[in-house]
């Protein structure tokens, strides 16, 4: 039966449908003035944002289709983002999103405020969710940290995950591949002792030659073919002779420039830091530069791209005096910004441009284009590892790692104990306050503190990702409830549901504390009879039936309908909710004072799917003998999960591993088999002293 309904519930999320994407209509009131809401790309989800005049200003689109991560809901957060054409964020608004937290504990305007820090920033920022924990390194200066949203840093690092991923794929389509990172920078401690030879042999000065025949080539067939007699008249000598050379790093400066220059470039580069000096040397006809250029600007003639994106380059505005060795000719040095994705240790591409004129009035002008490849080998540059660019999961470890270690540490004792130890554990005179002080454990640290409470809901959202074909990547965003189902899953094979229902779930050892404190008041203690308990305990598996359907047949409703587990209310937002729901999970709580775990046994939907889980099981753990329900029922009466059958077999798809039953199957003084053979053993043994002849 068991079974039978969880192929019934995978059957079922696998037909849960998508959201239906937003109309232009919809779209429209997101997008404020003076922008207005273009037409929509071909072939594409990204809407064109234009100004006033229809010129295009930016772009608009929903995370959804571009980047469908799944929340904990199974169900993607879908955000709407606004972009412009440089790539900054104008706006993230939310559109529709399902994550638990969010839905009715903390409400939306936490999730919002969150999503307002993304305005004015830019997506080649490295953006990380958290704290900078005393940062304050020059290069960690870049980053821009997103504070994160209490009890809900899983789901917002959910949702900065999703935007980051949407954006890039646009600014990958729309900006021709935007560079994201920080750029690589010269190594100040890297020394190397270098000369020109050297720098010709290793490439690092790189040599372009063009000749006249070239040059007249490009012009060939042309208005301008018959304009440079010289280019005719010598075609093999050279037009261009450049030479290529990365003066950023101290070593390679130090080989080329003069020590009067090399002076005068440091004292450069301490108030722009952030410039990758580069420098030409031309000694052939093109000359660099036209007779109207002026200092300090960007040359004519030469531009460059990297990546398939321009370059800024400037004139660097400093007197080059080369080194005795360097040929001689017309040098400059231009700097490229590194701040404006200019990465030295990458190959770029300068494009020098042949200018001819036709006429002597007016004259006309033609231009060729010639380009150079160069690059600086990386082992005089650092590049910086941005935790920006670190995979999420890895971010949401580092955040939760002391808490991870505490936590395995705990599991690593707890499960030995319990697989190896377990009669040990169970025969201790002071079982029940040590078991009482690992649920204090499991209820303070994993669930109030931690915020480690399992719920149906994930794992209704993972059976969905995966009929779906999804990625299970969300799981990894709470590495701390990653590790407590992981427990889960491996107490499966071992003990079935016992370890999680009866040792790691934190309602559940809330319940059982009220239930000691109802004792302890002297509570009379309600218990339904044999058959109704039985009958009540299928109630569970009717309401993860019931929640199922609510999943595929009006998913907008399933947070509401999971609002039957307490967990939320009483362990998430420390019973600090709207009145109806602290006033079911505080019942629920009273009502364990007389009825032992009662929503354990009876209503947890979760509970119902570990029981199923637990047909995994591998082995009968609890020990016991012919005696038991025949004719010993002691183990049975004294279980008050009704865990037990009348044969004294275990119903371990009950079970919840309080290990009352192995104190008593140990016991000489409580197990009924071996209290009668001990009394049987000394009758014998008396009768056998007093059958002894007296010796005299």
């Amino acid at each position: 039966m068991r079974a039978l309904l969880f192929c019934l519930i995978t059957i079922c999320l696998s037909v849960a449908a998508r959201a239906d994407l937003l109309s232009p209509a919809q779209i429209e009131p997101f997008v404020k003035p003076p922008l207005l809401l273009g037409e929509k790309f071909d072939g594409s989800e990204v809407y064109r944002l234009v100004d006033v005049y229809g010129a295009e200003a930016g772009y608009v689109f929903e995370t959804e289709p571009l980047a469908p991560l799944p929340g904990f809901s199974g169900a993607p957060i879908n955000l709407l983002v606004q972009l412009d054409r440089a790539g900054n964020f104008i706006d993230v608004d939310l559109i529709e999103q399902n994550e638990p937290i969010f839905v009715s504990g903390l409400g939306v305007a936490p999730f919002k405020a969150f999503l307002e820090q993304y305005k004015g920033l830019n997506i080649a920022s490295p953006m990380v969710v958290g704290t900078p924990y005393g940062n304050s390194g020059s290069e960690s200066s870049s980053l821009v940290y997103l504070d994160g949203v209490t009890k809900a840093t899983a789901s917002v690092r959910i949702a900065h995950e999703s935007i980051l991923a949407a954006t890039l794929t646009v600014a990958r389509d729309k900006m021709q591949g935007l560079k994201i990172g920080q750029p690589s920078r010269p190594d100040p401690e890297h020394q190397e002792d270098l000369d020109w030879v050297a720098l010709v042999n290793l490439g690092i000065a790189s040599h372009h030659v063009v000749t006249n025949e070239q040059v007249q080539a490009a012009f060939s067939e042309t208005l301008w073919a018959d304009d440079d007699p010289l280019a005719k008249a010598e075609p093999d000598a050279h037009y261009i002779d450049l030479w290529i050379v990365d003066i950023g790093p101290r070593s390679i400066a130090a080989a080329v420039l003069s020590p009067q220059t090399l002076q005068e470039l440091g004292d450069f580069l301490t108030l722009s830091p952030h410039d990758e000096p580069l420098l030409l040397i031309e000694t052939a006809r093109h000359g660099l530069v036209d007779e109207d250029f002026v200092r300090n600007t960007a040359p004519d003639l030469l531009t460059a791209q990297q990546g398939g994106l321009p370059v800024a380059l400037r004139d660097a505005d400093l007197f080059v005096e080369l080194a005795p060795e360097l040929p001689q000719g017309a040098a400059m040095i231009l700097r490229a910004d590194r701040r404006l994705g200019f990465d030295p240790a990458s190959e770029w591409i300068l494009s020098l441009k042949v200018l001819r004129e036709h006429g002597s009035f007016r004259p006309v002008i033609g231009s060729a284009e010639f380009t150079a490849q160069h690059s600086t080998p990386g082992r005089f540059f650092i590049t910086p590892q941005s935790p920006g660019n670190k995979p999420a999961w890895r971010a949401a470890l580092e955040h939760r790692l002391p808490d991870v270690l505490v936590l395995l540490l705990f599991l690593a004792v707890l499960l030995p104990i319990l697989l190896f130890r377990q009669s040990w554990l169970a025969g201790l005179r002071l079982f029940t306050p040590i078991r009482l002080g690992v649920l204090a454990f499991v209820l303070g640290f994993i669930g109030w503190w931690g915020q480690g409470q399992l719920s149906i809901v994930t794992p209704l959202a993972t059976l969905h990702t995966i009929t779906t074909g999804g990625s299970l990547a969300f799981l990894a965003y709470d590495p701390f409830s990653l590790v407590i189902w992981l427990a889960a899953l491996l107490g499966f094979f071992l003990w079935g549901r016992g370890l999680f229902c009866g040792w790691l779930c934190p309602f559940g050892a809330l319940q059982e504390f009220a239930h000691h404190l109802g004792r302890r008041l002297g509570l009379r203690q309600w218990n339904l009879p044999d058959q109704w308990d039985k009958r009540m305990k299928w109630l569970k598996y009717a309401v993860l039936l019931g929640l199922v359907l609510v999943a595929v047949l009006a998913p907008d409703q399933i947070d509401t309908a999971a609002e039957i587990e307490p967990f939320k209310t009483a362990i998430t937002t420390y019973f600090l909710r709207e009145w109806a729901y602290t006033a079911y999970a505080v019942s629920l709580v009273l009502i364990g004072m007389i009825s032992f775990k009662g929503f354990c046994r009876y209503l947890c939907p979760l509970g119902a799917l570990m029981a199923i889980a637990g047909l995994l099981r591998l082995r009968h753990w609890i020990p016991r003998r012919p005696e038991c329900g025949s004719p010993c029922q002691l183990c049975r009466v004294r279980c008050q999960y009704g865990a037990i059958r009348p044969s004294g077999k275990i119903d371990f798809d009950e079970c919840f591993q309080c290990l009352d039953c192995v104190t008593i199957h140990d016991s000489t003084e409580h197990c009924v088999p071996l209290v009668l053979k001990s009394r049987g053993n000394t009758r014998i043994r008396s009768a056998l002293e007093t059958s002894q002849p007296r010796q005299g």
